[in-house]
């Protein structure tokens, strides 16, 4: 047994253990496998060390023993159970090292029952149908609903203390243990200090430092008393069978901790926000499907006698051909799919779904925090990481509560421009690949445009309508594009973590938000950068035949299909998205491959083991955490919010890969993993301000998706005015002779020598004036028609959309009124508290007038006993 033992506290940051804690001699498994505490059943285990002996010498045991103890486990007792070469070493926090930490960290623990009422649930009505949509109270239950203050062992007769054992809980047990062990030191060289459990593993001095499951994910314990939760979280929300059901997130907070909980809310909730934008964009898809064969231009474009009759200009230099319209007409006839009215209404929706989605989000969030006592987490509780204390050899006064406290002597700035510097260095890095992957797309363009149009390639005959140089082109950089991605993401991570470590944060919420914020702007750039340049630089510096603009002057610029660039913007996001899905499916068989291995390498021992050698054979949680999660969903929802006008089933199979996604980590996380250190988390930390960020940029992109890459303005504009008088010869606005109208003609006696084909009339699609005209090439009165309504559908869509933004966040209250009472309720209890403590302190210090007269003292030496009095 090892008992943690308290004997100073200095500057609420390092507490010292005696020289000689409580412990037992090393002990045998007892048989029971399910147990949680000691062979003598008292002492509850509340943390896990595991570090392996090499030597089996009794000798070099004992030696090696006594050296680990004094030189890496200092404030640390004798292990209790050695099996082979492992040993474990079984942690127990007794009551008042619990009390003491506890007032350190500021735990918020129950004064009082909530005495407001409960608002009514607006679904109570429909009870008897949602009830099978959550999870089953007979099982889980309801935790009676507490006022919490932070603990101060001073004013214990005022929190409500039904049984010490279990009045803090088994994951705040396993947290204070946890901040013990992750500052306890083993060497001191000099200004240098070594500490933390943190330090020992990654040096291998331990194997593993974990708390307890409970039970077994499946089956019951045998432990009098357990509360099984780990088998409810199982049955109730990582079993497959339970797909359909609510998550329960308080039971998630109570194992796991808040941090863990407040992920699983926030992807249940943006999920829950899916399912409606996943409706509206699977409706507008079908509205597409079934208007693409009744689109009048589309229909022109297939048209032998008109598409058929109109001959292209050649897409490049010398080798390339002239080509015929209808040769697109398969691709002009998906494109409308996508490219239709219905578009245009999903991405305006789509902008103001993400804005109820984060307003509600806030509102969600702050209840979860008075729920959860986080309200006034990171003001209070948040403490520096030993990474950071270890490398500290300075001190200085703190401003706000005059105590002293560490810093660095290198300069803050020196160490962020460093990191600065660097992170520019990779993004360059990443926008050279982009460039690299711009050249291969010209130069590869080249050659699909002089061999898919060739009349010899018998063997693509059934795909020849399907195989446009356009769509080869798309396709195989796509491709290309995700290969270079995945491999950036691989060196970036180490290069990423590496920076953070070097900027030394303060705090882990600090370093957490460091790193988030450096690894969303390498993914920004690596996942969107390719689909940037499509929707919104592909096409649209192409010049004319007779003067092609080229690429470091030997590479000419690639040009859209008649239709615009949104079908390849289209094929971008889909190659992307899907085979990011595809790469985590690769991981997630490989990951259950080893999985199953190691389960089939242990299945033929029937020998019993107890509950702490179980979850050492566990899979051990990342140092990051569910960082990779996080950051997963928030790449996918900036493919669901910044590209949704050119791919409105992005939601659709968003909702169907979190559907997934959600039980996946559940069943992992519960099943697979060992239990993770709880942790206290107030939001979603830095992923907030990046998806409000997200948000924003993706009113903006596509309306000039809308505007640019489709080809949804100019048709607007020729149907209102150029397909009537004076422009047109229509009696009404039509859509009848729209191709036509988007074709400029071209003398091919005007080709220059370097760019005229060697094959010989000669249409391109822009809006120029013809040959022989006075402003011969130009561009026409069309062309600035067009132009000013794509800026003026810009700033019209924009200003509305954010004029409706600003509308709804003015309107959705960040908390709800019933938590602003509750947490008003709770902090005037807390005040009365505090004054009560205060006065019953003072009445009780206070001596009668007589025995002051009778015993006079000195006033300082009054002063001394005074403050020794109430010094704790």
């Amino acid at each position: 047994m090892y008992d943690l033992m308290e004997e100073e506290l200095f500057e609420y940051r390092v507490v010292e253990l005696s020289s000689a804690p409580c412990f037992s001699p090393q002990a045998d498994f007892n048989g029971k496998h399910d147990s949680l505490f000691f062979n003598d059943g008292v002492r509850r285990i509340d943390f896990v060390l595991v570090y392996e002996d090499e030597d089996k010498k009794d000798f070099d045991k004992r030696h090696t023993f006594q050296r680990k103890k004094v030189s890496h486990t200092k404030p640390l007792v004798p292990p209790l159970v050695v099996d082979d070469k492992l040993i474990f070493v079984k942690v127990h926090m007794p009551w008042d090292v619990l009390c003491t930490y506890a007032e350190v960290l500021h735990i918020k623990l129950p004064i009082q029952p909530n005495d407001l009422a409960s608002r009514p649930s607006p679904w109570r009505f429909f009870s008897c149908v949602t009830k099978h949509f959550y999870p089953s109270e007979d099982k889980i239950g309801t935790e009676a609903d507490f006022y919490t203050a932070p603990f101060e062992k001073d004013r214990l007769e005022y929190f409500y203390v039904k049984d010490q054992d279990n009045f803090f809980t088994p994951s705040m047990r396993s947290r204070m243990a946890y901040y013990i062990l992750n500052r306890a030191p083993y060497e001191i060289r000099g200004n240098i200090k070594k500490f933390g459990i943190t330090k020992l593993l990654d040096s291998g001095v331990y194997k593993a430092a974990y708390p307890l499951h409970d039970c077994r994910f499946n089956v019951r314990s045998t432990e009098l008393g357990s509360p099984n939760e780990r088998l409810l979280l199982y049955e109730e929300w990582a079993h497959p069978k339970s797909f359909y059901k609510m998550q329960p997130l308080d039971l998630i907070r109570k194992y796991y901790g808040e941090k863990i909980g407040i992920y699983f809310a926030w992807l249940g909730f943006y999920t829950l926000m899916l399912a409606l934008a996943a409706a509206v964009g699977l409706g507008c898809f079908i509205y597409g499907y079934h208007t693409q064969e009744t689109s009048t231009w589309s229909k022109e474009v297939c048209d032998p006698n008109i598409g058929g009759a109109i001959v292209m200009c050649p897409q490049c230099d010398l080798e390339c051909t002239y080509w015929r319209l209808n040769s697109t007409c398969e691709s002009s006839k998906k494109l409308c799919i996508f490219d239709n009215f219905g578009t245009l209404v999903f991405a305006v929706f789509m902008s103001v779904w993400v804005t109820l989605f984060l307003e509600f989000w806030k509102r969600y969030q702050a209840e979860l925090e008075y729920e959860w006592d986080t309200v006034e987490f990171l003001e209070q509780e948040e403490q520096p990481r030993p990474e950071y204390e270890a490398k500290c050899s300075h001190e200085r006064i703190n401003p706000i509560t005059r105590v002293r406290v560490p810093y660095t002597a290198c300069g803050r700035c020196i160490r962020l421009s460093l990191g600065i510097g660097t992170v520019l260095f990779w993004i360059l890095l990443i926008l050279a690949s982009v460039v690299a992957i711009i050249v291969y797309r010209l130069a590869v363009f080249f050659a699909f445009s002089a061999k898919l149009r060739a009349q010899d390639l018998k063997e693509l005959e059934p795909f020849r309508e399907y195989v446009t140089p356009q769509m080869a082109t798309t396709v195989s950089a796509s491709i290309i594009s995700f290969v270079v991605i995945m491999i950036l993401n691989i060196l970036y991570e180490r290069v990423a973590i590496w920076i953070t470590d070097f900027e030394l944060p303060r705090t882990k919420t600090e370093y957490e938000n460091s790193l988030t914020l450096k690894m969303f702007l390498f993914q920004f750039v690596n996942y969107y950068s390719s689909c940037f340049y499509i929707a919104f630089a592909k096409g649209k510096v192409v010049g004319y035949p007779k003067e092609p603009v080229y690429l470091l002057g030997k590479y000419r610029n690639e040009e859209c299909d008649p239709g615009g660039c949104l079908m390849e913007l289209t094929t971008q996001l889909t190659v992307i998205m899907g085979g990011k899905a595809i790469w985590n499916n690769i991981q997630e068989v490989l990951w259950v491959k080893n999985l199953i291995f190691r389960h089939c390498t242990q299945a033929g021992s029937e020998k019993v083991i107890p509950r702490w050698e179980q979850d050492y054979q566990l899979q051990p949680i990342g140092k990051l955490g569910l960082f990779y999660e996080y950051l997963e969903m928030v790449i996918q929802f900036g493919f669901v919010t910044l590209f949704v006008a050119s791919f409105p089933l992005a939601p659709v199979l968003a909702l169907v890969n979190n559907l997934f996604e959600i039980r996946v980590d559940a069943w992992k996380i519960t099943t697979q993993f060992r239990r993770m250190v709880p942790e206290k988390a107030q939001d979603i930390g830095a992923w907030q301000p990046i998806l409000q960020g997200v948000a924003i940029l993706a009113v903006a992109t596509n309306a000039m998706i809308i505007a640019f890459s489709s080809d949804m303005i100019p048709r607007l504009v020729y149907y209102w005015s150029f397909s009537v008088f004076p422009y047109g010869d229509h009696a009404e606005s039509t859509m009848s002779g729209y191709i036509n109208n988007t074709l400029s003609i071209f003398n091919i006696d005007d080709f220059s020598n370097f760019s005229r084909p060697h094959n010989t009339p000669y249409c391109y699609r822009d809006f120029r004036n013809p040959p022989g005209h006075h402003k011969e090439y130009q561009y026409n009165m069309q062309y600035w028609h067009v132009i000013a309504a794509k800026m003026a559908f810009i700033i019209v869509v924009e200003h509305i959309v954010y004029f409706t933004k600003f509308v709804l966040s003015y309107i959705i209250p960040d908390v709800p009124v019933h938590v602003r009472e509750q947490i008003k309720r709770e902090r005037y209890l807390t005040q009365v508290i505090i004054h009560e403590a205060n006065l019953k302190l003072v009445t009780k210090r206070l001596k009668p007038p007589e025995d002051d007269e009778e015993k006079p003292q000195h006033p300082k030496g009054k002063e001394e006993k005074l403050e020794l009095e109430l010094d704790f």
